[in-house]
């Protein structure tokens, strides 16, 4: 059964996990399926923004149950320990293969988003929930930490404390108080309508202006002053005079929308 499904209109993938049954409980297929899709997606040049969206009754439950068994049955260190991508294993690249997409990334959540498939949301640029969405960090009711990149994407979002309140109790929280803590964007009665709607937007911007405004964001929460406002300055000498800012302004004068190469 696939894991994964992806569907590209116009520039815009909605990448859907698809495992409904299981309120799409992450096991290794599933895990597989996603490094697949962003690998795809990452290879194209004509993509401008991806979702994230769950089949069936909630965005994703978090690792599947029998996968814990798999763990301790086998050999931790050879499993976890390996540097598969880059500074990352295969765990940690499910959420940060979205975190390093060049294109904004937008995840709709409802339901529950539980442990993987929270850590998974946080990869992205955005996230939009469905009123009283569930949210946790759920690994430590397995008597484990989270280890699938939440430790790089959370510190970019909430306070120390909020983050060790999640950790250490695993307890949930509504998609209400996630607004207010900076873990979630938005709240939408119909989050995968909404996240739509805001990709269909940037894909209607400068796509070369959109690539380079997501690299720079990355680097501000990574750079030194220095660093960022050099990037600052590379960016935008790339940009200004190019094809699609060109573009931009011609279809502003014109008073009609732009079209892109």
């Amino acid at each position: 059964m696939t894991r994964v499904h992806t569907e590209i209109t116009e520039g815009i993938a909605t990448v859907t996990l698809s495992r409904p049954d299981k309120m799409n409980a992450v096991d290794m297929k599933m895990i597989d399926a996603v490094l697949e899709a962003g690998t795809a997606l990452a290879a194209r040049d004509d993509l401008r923004a991806v979702v994230l969206a769950g089949e069936g009754r909630a965005f994703c439950a978090g690792l599947d149950v029998m996968s814990f068994a798999q763990l301790a049955a086998g050999d931790p260190e050879a499993l976890i320990m390996p540097r598969e991508f880059g500074d990352a294993n295969r765990f940690q690249q499910f959420s940060l293969i979205w975190r390093d997409l060049p294109v904004p990334v937008i995840a709709a959540l409802h339901g529950v988003a539980f442990g993987a498939g929270f850590q998974l949301a946080l990869g992205a640029c955005m996230r939009i929930a469905a009123p009283g969405t569930r949210l946790a960090v759920m690994e430590m009711k397995w008597g484990l930490i989270p280890d699938m990149g939440g430790m790089v994407t959370l510190p970019e979002l909430a306070r120390a404390d909020v983050i060790r309140r999640m950790t250490y109790t695993a307890e949930e929280v509504l998609a209400e108080q996630a607004l207010d803590w900076g873990l979630v964007t938005e709240i939408a009665e119909d989050p995968l309508a909404r996240a739509q709607e805001l990709a269909r937007a940037i894909a209607g911007r400068s796509p070369s202006a959109i690539r380079a405004a997501k690299r720079l964001v990355t680097r501000a929460f990574n750079g030194t002053r220095a660093d960022v406002l050099l990037a600052e300055s590379r960016e935008q000498t790339d940009l200004i005079g190019k094809p699609d800012q060109m573009e931009v302004i011609a279809a502003n004068m014109a008073g009609r929308a732009p079209v892109f190469g």
